[in-house]
């Protein structure tokens, strides 16, 4: 992204101000920055490196002389406006679901599949953040030892709902510790206090539901290896910003724990919290604000007597590596 202008479509979102951050702390020297959002936010001023920027009404005209657009805004808008960006010059990072699965545009973690970001058209989807904090640690397993099963239960952070849901877990929290009702408005269940199966459509033919649905398609595409056996249970739990991920995988041939430790210890992006005398594990609270994926409890899954299956449990900030920090990971290396 050096010297380029840059487009943030989403500005005043959960994920957009994460990519102003990222975009800040990172120290990347821009030729602009343009910040982007519905109407009724523009005019709104957001900090930026002692500035302050204006909010600009998303439309047809907004990706004139943008060089590189990040996209936060829900598919439905990333359809419609990051072909306009295209068009008008623009290479789009899209963090909806819009073209995930479409063969044609690469689906992008950059410590896993870099060398894809070349194949683009214009277009580069951010995977799920689910399926980033799963993969990123799995991948150096992968290259040495081929994972061909994998069991997954997600423990998803309020932040994966966005800005709304984040403030009804507090609100309803504070409510909950007030002795008061308070009635959902972003989820249809009460939050505070519980969790519940992910506020996606189930799929009636097969009982998953569309987050489920996403890790499993994903994984595959990253992986580039569609034999790969995969299943997920995806939970929404009362954390504000960092998912976690408890996973079953099994190899090729058999793996010792002391061998995916040893891998994990040095992987990019990946940080070994594995302290079995002080029962000291990944954890959201660690994990919110930086970047790595925390990685531990590396054991062997006993119910496998073949020795091929390990487990793990590993937490990432969703809002970064999840969200805004993989996309902006991706337009440095454009």
């Amino acid at each position: 992204m050096k010297n380029k202008n840059v487009a943030i479509v989403g500005a005043t979102g959960a994920v957009g101000r994460e990519f102003v951050g990222c975009i800040e702390s990172r120290g990347i020297p821009l030729k602009s920055l343009k910040l982007l959002a519905s109407a009724r936010s523009a005019g709104q001023k957001q900090k930026f490196r002692g500035e302050e920027l204006t909010i600009e009404e998303l439309n047809g005209n907004s990706f004139d002389g943008v060089d590189i657009a990040l996209f936060s805004a829900g598919s439905g808008i990333s359809k419609q406006y990051a072909p306009i960006a295209v068009k008008a010059g623009a290479v789009v990072v899209d963090n909806s679901s819009a073209f995930r699965t479409d063969p044609a545009i690469p689906l992008v973690v950059p410590e896993i599949n870099a060398r894809r970001i070349k194949d683009h058209n214009g277009i580069i989807a951010n995977p799920n953040c689910a399926a980033i904090t799963t993969l990123v640690p799995l991948w150096p397993v992968h290259q040495v030892n081929p994972v061909r099963r994998l069991i997954v239960s997600t423990y998803q952070a309020a932040s994966g709902g966005g800005a709304a849901l984040m403030e009804e877990l507090e609100l309803s929290t504070r409510a909950y510790l007030d002795g008061k009702t308070y009635a959902p408005k972003v989820v249809k269940y009460p939050y505070a206090f519980n969790l519940f199966s992910h506020n996606t459509a189930i799929d009636m033919a097969t009982g998953y539901n569309d987050e489920e649905t996403k890790v499993i398609r994903e994984a595959k595409k990253i992986f580039e290896d569609e034999t790969m056996a995969v299943s997920a249970t995806c939970i929404r739990v009362p954390v504000l910003r960092a998912h976690s991920v408890s996973m079953t995988f099994e190899c090729e041939r058999p793996i010792e724990p002391s061998e995916v430790r040893a891998l994990l210890e040095k992987a990019p992006g990946v940080k070994l919290v594995d302290d079995w005398a002080n029962n000291y594990f990944p954890m959201p609270i660690d994990a919110s604000g930086q970047g790595d994926v925390l990685a531990g409890r590396i054991r062997k899954d006993l119910s496998d007597a073949t020795g091929r299956s390990i487990s793990i449990f590993v937490a990432a900030d969703q809002l970064l590596k999840g969200a805004a920090l993989n996309a902006v990971q991706i337009a440095e290396l454009l």
